[in-house]
């Protein structure tokens, strides 16, 4: 059992250290707008609801799918909403950069909802407008 737990433990720090870091700066979004900060999302349910965007970029998926113009990603009561910027373009974000739009948006809205728009995310040309709200 104790070798196990050990063996467990080593293959958990190896993962941990091979996954990449990711900084933000906050350059990643224009425009951040905090809209209710009263309100208190639940942690998991809001990274939940990162994931759910087109369709569901959880796992192996690293990139929204399917070309959408707009798409959301919801869980519990966390709510994404996210828009191509450019009439015509459509919504081809890495999860990468998603997440770190979320990130960049958060430092300036720390709590409670907010939008905002990813620079980049969409083709042929454009960013990615969105907004964390209330499910």
């Amino acid at each position: 059992m104790h070798i196990t737990a050990l063996l467990l433990t080593t293959l958990l720090s190896s993962f941990a250290a091979a996954l990449p870091q990711q900084t933000v700066s906050g350059s990643e979004v224009t425009g951040t707008t905090c809209l209710d900060t009263s309100l208190a999302f639940d942690t998991h349910s809001t990274n939940v609801a990162i994931l759910g965007i087109c369709g569901g970029i959880a796992g192996s998926i690293q990139k929204c799918g399917g070309n959408p113009a707009s798409t959301t990603g919801q869980s519990g009561t966390s709510l994404f909403t996210l828009n191509a910027t450019d009439a015509g373009s459509t919504i081809n974000i890495s999860k990468g950069r998603w997440e770190r739009c979320v990130k960049a948006a958060q430092l300036t809205c720390p709590t409670g909802s907010f939008e905002t728009t990813c620079v980049g995310g969409a083709t042929p040309s454009g960013d990615v407008k969105f907004s964390l709200t209330a499910a």
